[in-house]
């Protein structure tokens, strides 16, 4: 017992990993308290004063990337110096990371949207929908509600959980709060909203440089097992058709894994975008958004214990 005890103390990261993912599921941090519900109410203020009208264009992506390094890297100095007052390294990576996660959010958002789906209660799937995008959801149909809680799922757990657990193991809590933030960031100045058609570029160029390596890792996870040869084979045929290129072989994997037809035409504020169809030609149903769930939470375990069992060796052998 007590060589397990020593064994374990020689892995901090890991055990705060652990310790903010039980934390997480038993007692998460309500969204009317979290530090990002704050942090994305000053981001909007801080628009309102810097993105101005009468700019050109250059000046207000110029003016966007300013914001975006101000507010982000006022956080990573404010985290540098409460890591100087702090007794316990494991404990403060810890409650980053607890912060930071979303799980059980995506978890409760998927559930109650798949009851009411299941029940074609248009109003409250579009009111669902309406605080998780930045989209018109109003005049959505039954289909377009599918398929955009298809992607909402796909991106919430592969944003707030997978990717949130790998830059962790990067960088530990800094890295995993540093991400939730700059995850807030493209969601609140989305070039997809006309007043930050050019101010939020920088944010959401800088979100898909985070994005990469995290959700396609998660994609090739999702690809594996059943339909695999599908998947794989969507992923070389479509995976570089989306916008984003992290979200696009998401999405494709998952796609062509369970033959559910994604992405399309969708309206963002009056203007409607054309953007790629991916994954194969099933309309996504109520049954099709329970798999793509269960999907996703039997991946991102199998993504927890791989990690899990990779700092455990890194650990080691430092």
């Amino acid at each position: 017992m007590n060589e397990m005890l020593a064994l374990l103390n020689q892995h901090p990261t890991l055990l705060a990993m652990w310790g903010a993912l039980a934390l997480h599921w038993l007692l998460p941090v309500p969204a009317s308290i979290h530090p990002l519900h704050t942090w994305q109410q000053i981001a909007v203020q801080l628009a309102l004063r810097v993105n101005k009208d009468t700019d050109t264009p250059r000046q207000r992506t110029l003016s966007g990337a300013l914001a975006w390094a101000t507010m982000w890297l006022t956080v990573l100095i404010l985290l540098v110096a409460f890591y100087q007052l702090v007794w316990f390294d494991s404990l403060f990576h810890l409650v980053l990371l607890w912060v930071a996660l979303g799980w059980k959010e995506s978890r409760r958002f998927s559930q109650q949207f798949i009851q009411a789906y299941s029940r074609e209660d248009k109003n409250s799937c579009r009111e669902q929908l309406a605080l998780a995008l930045n989209r018109k959801t109003d005049n959505l149909s039954l289909l377009g509600l599918g398929k955009a809680c298809a992607e909402t799922q796909l991106l919430s757990y592969g944003r707030q959980v997978a990717a949130v657990l790998f830059w962790f193991a990067i960088a530990g809590g800094f890295g995993a709060i540093l991400y939730r933030l700059a995850v807030s960031l493209a969601r609140c100045w989305s070039p997809s909203r006309s007043q930050y058609r050019y101010f939020g570029l920088p944010a959401v160029r800088v979100l898909a440089a985070l994005d990469i390596v995290p959700l396609r890792l998660l994609a090739i996870v999702v690809s594996l097992g059943k339909n695999s040869q599908a998947a794989f084979r969507g992923l070389r045929e479509q995976g570089e058709h989306w916008q984003l290129p992290g979200p696009g072989w998401l999405l494709t994997a998952t796609g062509h894994k369970l033959q559910l037809a994604l992405g399309g035409p969708a309206i963002y504020d009056t203007s409607k975008m054309e953007r790629p169809r991916l994954g194969g030609r099933i309309a996504p149903a109520a049954l099709h958004l329970s798999q793509i769930d269960s999907l996703l939470q039997q991946r991102l375990w199998c993504w927890v214990a791989m990690q899990s069992l990779l700092m455990f060796l890194m650990g080691s052998l430092l």
